[in-house]
Parts: structure tokens; C-alpha cells; sequence
């Protein structure tokens, strides 16, 4: 069984702005984004408290609530997120136990550490599809 349900659009995904990977990544989603699926939130500010968790559990982890009111969290909105932009999600892949429990202790040591990467890694990974490329639009993609 996969932990991974199909969304239903809108997908609404809180992000940190202030952070410049979350920023890359959300950007370079909504550049892909021609069917308008991505409803992008940024719960940075102080006192934010629209969200689906506390702001404290936001500025940890991506989340993401589709039309449905699922809620994803970590590597499960990214899925999501990718999968709204038609992008390779990991698939069956990610729902191995052994893999989805690694990916998502990757996915809590990077978010711990984000504000740490040096800019210049930031922009090596969006540009080299580590990320999704910023420059995606239209199935065009200048790598």
C-alpha cells in the first residue's frame, strides 16, 4: 500500500520565504506551474497563524493541504508539489519502507540545517535538477 495519495487541486503549500532553498524550490514550482495547481503561502512572518499547524511546525517542515483537506508534510507535499507540476515525484520508489523512512530523515537533517548551505550550493542544486530548474516553463527546461 502506498502512504501516498493523488492530490486534488488547489494544493496549498506553506513555505518558508526567508529561507533560499524553500524559496528556489517554490519558485521554480510555480514557473512550471500552467494549470495554476500550486497555491503558495509564505508562513515566515511573525504572528503568521493561517495555516494547517502552528507556525513553529510550518517553519520546520513543507506542508501542504489539497482541496480535500489532506494534509502532507515534508517529503509527501514535495511528492505532492512535484507531482502538481508534472514532475517526477519518486513514486513507487518512496513508498519502499526502507527508502520512505531514509528520505524522510533526509528531508528532517536538510530542513534542520537550510539556513546553513551556502548560496552558491543553493544555486548549483537548482540549476543542475537537484531542485526543480528554475528556468522550467513549458516543458522547457534550460539546464
Amino acid at each position: 500500500m502506498t502512504r501516498f495519495a493523488p492530490a486534488t487541486y488547489p494544493l496549498t503549500v506553506y513555505f518558508d520565504a526567508t529561507c533560499p532553498l524553500c524559496t528556489a524550490e517554490m519558485g521554480a514550482m510555480q514557473a512550471r506551474d500552467s494549470a495554476k495547481r500550486l497555491r503558495l503561502v509564505d508562513c515566515s512572518p511573525a504572528g503568521f497563524s493561517d495555516g494547517p499547524a502552528p507556525r513553529e511546525a510550518l517553519m520546520r517542515s513543507l506542508h501542504a493541504v489539497d482541496a480535500a483537506g489532506r494534509l502532507r508534510v515534508g517529503v509527501d507535499a514535495i511528492r505532492a508539489c512535484r507531482a502538481a507540476v508534472s514532475l517526477p515525484a519518486g513514486g513507487a520508489v518512496l513508498d519502499l519502507p526502507v527508502v520512505g523512512r531514509l528520505a524522510d530523515r533526509a528531508y528532517a537533517v536538510l530542513a534542520r540545517n537550510r539556513y546553513r548551505l551556502p548560496r552558491w550550493l543553493v544555486l548549483r542544486l537548482a540549476g543542475h535538477g537537484a531542485i526543480a530548474p528554475v528556468t522550467c516553463a513549458d516543458d522547457h527546461c534550460k539546464l
